[in-house]
């Protein structure tokens, strides 16, 4: 069928730390593949051991293969606060991950942040496949986000601000709102 709207629709959410983006971003992931549309991507859980933070994973949303993104007892060139970036790991899954999106109907990335921004090739692919790739997305960005390029070629998606206010109504509304705008884009009922 025919596209029935123009552009594609396009989430970029945002929040402080706790504020529930993550949370919204499964919440939107579960109810986009519920009604049947395939998603690639990532998402960057936390790990907690002893109800500690010690990292985070890196997740592929199509297979579930996951690696190590960050830990706080890596010994790794690249620090993040107080977490050492496993830059080899993640970049082979990010590698295998890229090759499901041309496949998918939406593309997810939770998050954009500086953890993920030290994978190779990771802002480059953003640029340069993700964000102008026709599809419909839904990316995380990190708050503190500055990255002049990234917040550029962002600037045209419907920016979502989480908060304590706010999330429980977004968790309720926008993943309606974001099944229902990906239906109308590829003309399904």
């Amino acid at each position: 069928m025919l596209n029935t709207r123009t552009r594609p629709p396009q989430y970029v959410i945002t929040g402080k730390p706790g504020s529930g983006k993550s949370t919204l971003f499964n919440n939107i992931i579960n109810h986009l593949l519920a009604n049947g549309f395939t998603v690639a991507g990532i998402h960057s859980p936390e790990v907690r051991s002893g109800g500690v933070r010690v990292g985070f994973k890196i997740v592929d949303l199509c297979s579930g293969n996951e690696a190590w993104l960050a830990k706080t007892s890596l010994s790794s060139r690249i620090k993040v606060g107080k977490y050492g970036v496993a830059v080899d790991e993640a970049l082979k899954l990010w590698r295998k991950t890229l090759e499901s999106i041309s496949k998918a109907d939406v593309i997810g990335v939770d998050e954009v942040g500086p953890m993920e921004l030290s994978i190779p090739g990771f802002k480059k692919d953003l640029l340069e496949k993700i964000i102008p790739s026709g599809k419909p997305f839904i990316i995380v960005v990190h708050y503190r986000l500055k990255d002049h390029d990234i917040l550029t070629a962002l600037r045209a998606a419907a920016l979502i601000t989480v908060d304590q206010f706010n999330r429980g109504r977004l968790n309720s509304d926008l993943p309606l709102e974001v099944v229902k705008a990906v239906r109308e884009y590829y003309g399904r009922r």
